[in-house]
């Protein structure tokens, strides 16, 4: 009896001995043995991440970067760069394209890194903001449609202004880097076609060119959260062509002035350029030619104003059919101090 009794306690303990064992061995191995349960279908980021451009085109080739983050806690506002392109609170960077006929096409919006989409919104008209009735016309939905994402270790990505019906993500649709969620529009308190994209980590606003806790203002370290090099490029080229009759900025962003080839009675022919972020003391440099090489314009002005986008134009009347037929050429320069900004090249048929 006694050896029986022996027998039954020898295979308790060793059956406690197993499971305490296979226990120990769970909860090293197994993340559900952990004090904070982890959401497996949202891929985290490390505590060091690198992002993406959140568009899909050639950046300062079919897209720029307009506007960045607002490093001033004061009314006033600064760039990373100690720059002016950006606006007070602004809290992201605006990557830009050029027009509303390129934004008709579609140019993707996509997730910056892998993760979990938690918050969607879709719906919203696509217009550009131009007064005040425009602003208050999109009170409470300044984001216009966009998402939220969670990447894990307290990292988050807001993406805001897509196209009207574009938005192809859900709550609770897994990403990867690359992952396309909607394409570039302008809802919202948007004034151009763009994506805005804002990081938080841990609930903070993250200015992606110098990293988490960065104090205020530009005079501070960098320490970049983005996957590639991002040169600080505070003035740069839009587009340029020719018209018939004097552009307006509106005309710009709505995609006007494509053509390369123009009717030989036109009332006027005007060689135009849109860039983004002259200073005072900036000096344009328009020369347009005829044809026969002839230089017909040869104009140098200074601006008076920083403009965080600015449009200028010089060309002919076609009084009595006055200019000649054939293929013209503009050429435009911009220039700060020694240093040339931008430098242009167009030409148009006048048949």
């Amino acid at each position: 009896m006694k050896l029986k009794n022996y027998f039954y306690g020898f295979l308790t303990a060793l059956v406690i001995i197993l499971a305490t064992n296979y226990l120990l061995t769970a909860n090293a191995n197994t993340p559900l043995f952990q004090n904070s349960v982890i959401d497996n279908s949202i891929a985290q980021v490390s505590n060091n991440p690198k992002f993406a451009i959140p568009i899909e085109c050639k950046l300062d080739q079919d897209c720029f970067i307009l506007l960045y983050s607002d490093r001033d806690p004061s009314p006033k506002a600064v760039d990373f760069g100690c720059g002016r392109q950006t606006y007070d609170g602004h809290k992201g960077t605006d990557f830009a394209i050029s027009d509303e006929k390129i934004m008709a096409k579609g140019v993707a919006v996509e997730a910056v890194a892998p993760g979990k989409v938690l918050r969607v919104r879709d719906g919203i008209s696509d217009r550009r903001i131009k007064n005040q009735a425009d602003k208050d016309a999109v009170k409470n939905i300044e984001c216009g449609n966009g998402m939220v994402i969670d990447h894990g270790n307290g990292w988050e990505t807001q993406y805001c202004h897509l196209r009207n019906g574009s938005v192809v993500v859900k709550p609770g649709t897994v990403v990867k880097a690359g992952t396309e969620l909607g394409m570039v529009g302008e809802s919202g308190l948007a004034s151009f076609p763009h994506v805005h994209l804002s990081f938080r980590y841990q609930g903070e606003i993250v200015d992606p060119f110098v990293g988490v806790n960065a104090k205020s203002g530009c005079n501070t370290a960098r320490n970049s959260i983005w996957q590639q090099p991002l040169n600080y490029k505070p003035t740069g080229f839009i587009r340029s062509g020719f018209a018939d009759a004097a552009p307006t900025m509106d005309d710009l962003w709505s995609g006007k002035f494509y053509d390369t080839v123009l009717p030989g009675n036109s009332a006027a022919l005007i060689f135009w350029v849109q860039i983004y972020g002259v200073l005072p003391g900036d000096e344009e440099h328009y020369q347009l030619f005829a044809p026969n090489g002839d230089r017909v314009i040869d104009n140098k002005k200074k601006i008076k104003s920083a403009k965080k986008t600015w449009m200028g134009y010089v060309g002919k009347r076609n009084n009595s059919q006055s200019l000649a037929k054939g293929k013209w050429r503009g050429e435009y320069s911009l220039t700060r101090g020694d240093k040339v900004l931008v430098n242009v090249r167009k030409e148009v048929q006048l048949n």
